[in-house]
């Protein structure tokens, strides 16, 4: 445990990963957010610094973890003009976790190894209360020397692991996951509307679902947010719009057509541009439960 570690991008996830590592015996030294006020809060909580610049932030740790939001996110924080996390960076490791599509994971990784660092790609299929009880799952990518030298660390963090091979490719399994997600999220939500517009009993439904051919995981996790309306956010719509948007792209690289990825992304935009995009992703129910919205 005798290593530094420092956290980029501390929001729901970021957050309680830092937590939990600190919780398990290990230093963190340095947190940092866009959003300033998140990271000085968490860093009070935790007795680390919250320091002004990512240089700062590499200079104070040996591991660092990025967990933000998109590609360009991305590119400011390892490529920006005037300060990034790969200035005097020979020898640190960086684990990014974020679900950004498998291109900036490669900038980042041919960057960091021209700089004399290290690279390795974390993607997470878990949710934030599993960030802070070390239960997440998470797909690696990279030099696996690396993820070997790291294992300890994420073991802490996770309940399963799959080392999925070259930079970049941790990142299309994950794009992959949230595709066939967001999609039985959007037919459940129609089977769901459907099934109330006919008068059905949707506990009835929901029984025969689980039973059946119907059955997902997304059925245990958000069929019951869909009935009753209650959409608080684990995975946001935007999230869902942006990830599956990915996988869209890697679709169109490869010259394969995708219609119901595409549809569904049409759902979650359609969420986005009514002001739903905060929702969960359950909220995709609104748009196909009868006298909801349009």
């Amino acid at each position: 445990m005798s290593q530094n570690i420092a956290f980029v991008g501390v929001g729901r996830m970021g957050a309680n990963m830092a937590r939990r590592l600190k919780d398990c015996g290990y230093t963190v030294t340095a947190v940092y957010d866009s959003h300033r006020p998140i990271a000085t809060a968490l860093a009070a909580e935790l007795g680390c610094a919250a320091p002004e610049t990512l240089a700062e932030v590499t200079a104070a740790a040996d591991i660092i973890f990025t967990v933000v939001s998109n590609d360009a996110s991305m590119q400011g924080i390892f490529f920006g003009e005037n300060d990034h996390l790969l200035i005097n960076a020979t020898g640190k490791i960086f684990i990014n976790c974020a679900t950004v599509s498998p291109g900036i994971h490669c900038q980042v990784y041919d960057a960091a190894k021209t700089v004399g660092a290290h690279s390795l790609e974390a993607s997470m299929a878990s949710s934030i209360s599993h960030a802070r009880e070390g239960k997440l799952y998470l797909m690696l990518a990279g030099d696996e020397a690396v993820y070997t030298q790291v294992l300890p660390v994420l073991e802490q963090m996770s309940v399963n692991r799959r080392f999925v091979g070259a930079p970049g490719r941790a990142a299309e399994v994950k794009a992959l996951v949230n595709m066939v997600m967001n999609i039985n999220t959007a037919g459940l939500a129609e089977g769901l509307g459907l099934a109330a517009a006919l008068g059905h009993d949707l506990e009835m439904i929901r029984e025969v679902f689980s039973q059946t051919g119907a059955n997902s995981r997304v059925l245990e996790t958000d069929a019951g947010d869909m009935v009753a309306r209650e959409h608080d956010c684990w995975f946001s719509a935007e999230h869902a719009a942006k990830d599956s948007g990915i996988a869209a792209g890697m679709a169109e690289s490869v010259g394969l057509n995708l219609p119901l990825n595409l549809a569904t992304i049409d759902q979650y935009q359609k969420m986005v541009s009514l002001g739903l995009g905060g929702l969960d992703k359950s909220g995709i129910a609104e748009l196909t439960f009868k006298g909801r919205h349009a």
